[in-house]
C-alpha cells in the first residue's frame, strides 16, 4: 500500500535527502518549507525521477499561520499522512548572550515548538489507524553541553524516546536521529566557517538518512550515523562537562 511522508525543512539538506528516499522507495510526499520556488523545483524532480506525487506546503513553522497550514494537513482524515519527519531547523552562530531574545525564541520554537505540535497533530490519526512513523532530526549536540541549539535538541531527543516507548505498542514508532557533522546547507546558512573540521569528522547527508530510515523501521528509538558519533554519544556520559564543551567555551 502506498502512504504519504510530510517532510519538513524539505527543499535543501537532510530534509531533501529525507524525501528524496523515501520517493525512491515508492511513498507520497507532501514536502514542507519556507521557499516555494524551491519546494516546486524539488517536487518536480521527484516526480520525474521515481514517479511519486509531491505536494507542495509553502510555510514558515515559526509563523503561528504557517504552523496551522501544516497542522491543518495533518489532521486531514480523508488524505492520511503515515510518515512524518520533523526535520526544519536552523543554527545560531553567536553566543547565547550575544543573540537578541526574539532569535532565541524563535530558534526554540522552531526545534521544539514546531515538532511537539506537528506530532501531537497527527498522532491521534495514527493510532486510530494502528501504525505510523515519526522521525525527528535531533543532533549529537543533543549529548552535549553546548548552548541552546544543543539544549533544544536534547529536548527533541528525551520527546522521541518517551514517544516510543509510549507509542510503539501501539503500532507508532518515534526515533530521534542524532547526526554529527554533516554536509549541507545548514553550517554555510548559519555562517559557520566549515574549514575548522576535520574531514573525516563530516558524514553525508546519504549515510544519515538512509540509516535513520532503517533504525526507524527496525523501531529503534534513538539512531545516530556512524561508529565515530555512537562513540561520542557514549563519551559524553563518562566525561566531565568542562571537556564536552569545545575549546571556544571552556572556562578560562
Amino acid at each position: 500500500m502506498t502512504t504519504t511522508a510530510l517532510v519538513t525543512g524539505a527543499s535543501a539538506g537532510l530534509g531533501a535527502e529525507f524525501a528524496r528516499q523515501l520517493a525512491a522507495q515508492g511513498h507520497h510526499l507532501v514536502l514542507v518549507a519556507r521557499n516555494r520556488g524551491r519546494l516546486e523545483q524539488t517536487a518536480a524532480d521527484l516526480q520525474r525521477r521515481y514517479g511519486t506525487t509531491a505536494e507542495v506546503l509553502p510555510a514558515d513553522l515559526t509563523d503561528d499561520a504557517g504552523l496551522a497550514a501544516v497542522v491543518e494537513r495533518l489532521t486531514d482524515a480523508a488524505r492520511p499522512v503515515s510518515i512524518l519527519v520533523n526535520n526544519a531547523g536552523i543554527g545560531l552562530l553567536r553566543d547565547f548572550e550575544q543573540n537578541s531574545i526574539a532569535e532565541e525564541k524563535q530558534h526554540l520554537k522552531l526545534h521544539c515548538g514546531a515538532a511537539l505540535e506537528l506530532t501531537h497533530a497527527v498522532l491521534p490519526g495514527m493510532l486510530e489507524r494502528g501504525a505510523g512513523r515519526i522521525i525527528n532530526v535531533s543532533s549529537i549536540a543533543a549529548f552535549l553541553p553546548r548552548g541552546t541549539y544543543a539544549a533544544a535538541k536534547a529536548w527533541l531527543l528525551t520527546f522521541s524516546r518517551w514517544a516510543h516507548l509510549a507509542y510503539s505498542a501501539r503500532g507508532v514508532t518515534v526515533t530521534a536521529v542524532c547526526p554529527g557533522l554533516t554536509h549541507t546547507e545548514f553550517h554555510e546558512r548559519m555562517g559557520m566557517d566549515t574549514a575548522v573540521a576535520p574531514s573525516w569528522a563530516w558524514l553525508t547527508a546519504e549515510r544519515v538518512v538512509r540509516e535513520g530510515l532503517a533504525d526507524n523501521l527496525r523501531g529503534k528509538a534513538v539512531s545516530i550515523p556512524s561508529k565515530r558519533y555512537k562513540a561520542v554519544a557514549v563519551a559524553a556520559k563518562m566525561l566531565p562537562d568542562q571537556l564536552l564543551t569545545g575549546p571556544a567555551r571552556r572556562p578560562k
